[in-house]
């Protein structure tokens, strides 16, 4: 749904560089009969963004609680829908999942006027969580906005001139933005861009006064001086960056953290989910999976399909809130 800066994307690509990871978990006999053969992970992004690299540090660690070797096959296009059509109607044996991004199975069926090639709910089955995005916000370093705080009374002395940037209509830096001034009872001008490059540059330059986005995009900036790190959007700072405020502190109950987990096809067997779910608990309890996922801007999530589905109920439902409540359409 969203494409990440150069810089970023060089950020996100020396995560995956060096993704040929020491994990020795034993195979589990429990799993001898799933799967039998390579198992493919269908990622909708190319390579290089926060879906493909989350795919790509979970594949090893995956081959060593499984059993058999694990491929991603990267489908992009449609915001992640091409793989998704693939992976419902791939067999539905087990050997085949789909890298699911919250941005398409959740906001991208909400949007009035975005055609869907498959019913998310009615096609997949939801395997698992695996990871979270971690949201940040971000402004210039020459901005006059130094906290939250400082934005929200800004805003409020003058309505509609406070600017955010997202990477389209109905992505996650959009809905992020929308929840923000709901919550802090302001009125913003939202600032599309084409990607996520144009609008961190213009972000950076002061063009525009914050972006509410995904915080692996921004490291490489923040570290370089390039982005002010203002807060984070979840419920707990980054290692990376400690004791950075929260949007939460200042916002009570505001969340923002874009998940990526696995789904397969609808008609999967019970066995073969039962399966997928243990091998995913050893990777998500894995340290040195943990460390990979928090040193590229993200937070390990974890939980089996009825976790998920509970995850994913509860974001429809706030997203879908937004949405209709800022009359977001798809462009």
């Amino acid at each position: 749904m969203q494409k990440p800066s150069p810089l970023g994307r060089r950020a996100l690509l020396g995560g995956t560089a060096a993704i040929g990871l020491p994990f020795a978990a034993p195979f589990s006999p429990a799993l001898a009969a799933f799967p039998d053969h390579d198992v493919r992970l269908l990622v909708g992004f190319s390579a290089g963004g926060a879906v493909d690299l989350v795919a790509r540090l979970v594949t090893d660690p995956l081959r060593a609680a499984l059993g058999q070797n694990v491929v991603v096959e990267n489908r992009p296009g449609a915001s992640g829908l091409i793989a998704a059509e693939a992976a419902a109607k791939a067999p539905p044996d087990g050997h085949t999942l789909y890298v699911v991004a919250m941005s398409a199975y959740v906001v991208l069926p909400q949007l009035p006027g975005q055609p869907m090639p498959i019913n998310m709910e009615r096609d997949l089955v939801p395997v698992g969580n695996v990871a979270g995005v971690l949201n940040a916000l971000v402004v210039s370093p020459k901005s006059q906005f130094r906290s939250v705080p400082d934005l929200i009374a800004y805003a409020k002395a003058n309505p509609e001139k406070l600017t955010y940037a997202s990477t389209g209509n109905g992505t996650s830096q959009h809905l992020a933005g929308e929840l923000f001034a709901r919550q802090a009872g302001i009125k913003m001008t939202h600032v599309p861009y084409r990607g996520g490059s144009n609008a961190i540059v213009d972000i950076a330059a002061g063009r525009v006064d914050m972006m509410l986005g995904n915080f692996p995009e921004f490291i490489g900036q923040i570290r370089d001086g390039g982005l002010r790190l203002l807060a984070f959007g979840g419920t707990a700072a980054s290692p990376l960056f400690p004791g950075t405020p929260l949007i939460r502190d200042t916002l009570p109950g505001f969340e923002v953290t874009s998940w990526i987990g696995l789904a397969g096809p609808a008609a999967m067997p019970p066995a073969s989910v039962a399966a997928w779910d243990a091998a995913l608990a050893k990777v998500t309890a894995d340290p040195e999976f943990r460390r990979r996922v928090t040193e590229n801007g993200m937070e390990v999530l974890g939980g089996d399909g009825a976790a998920f589905r509970a995850t994913i109920a509860t974001d429809r439902q706030r997203w879908g809130d937004v949405i209709r409540g800022a009359a977001i359409r798809a462009e």
